[in-house]
């Protein structure tokens, strides 16, 4: 399991919109996302590079792994 900050999620939909985009590289990731606090954990896939694209290809900011 990995916590990775990320900019710009505000609400459910954004979360929907990582979730999907990190599913899509993986479906067997496990996604929670703290809108609060910016955090996004995955847990079943490791590939930083990979969730790092996915987080940015749905329009979001990936500050790093936490």
């Amino acid at each position: 399991m990995a916590k990775y900050t990320v900019e710009g999620m505000t609400c459910g939909g954004c979360a929907r919109s990582v979730t999907n985009a990190i599913k899509a590289k993986s479906a067997d990731a496990k996604v929670e996302i703290d809108l609060e606090a910016k955090v996004v954990t995955v847990d079943g896939y490791t590939d930083v590079n990979g969730i790092k694209e996915a987080v940015e290809g749905a329009g979001f900011d990936f500050i790093g792994q936490i």
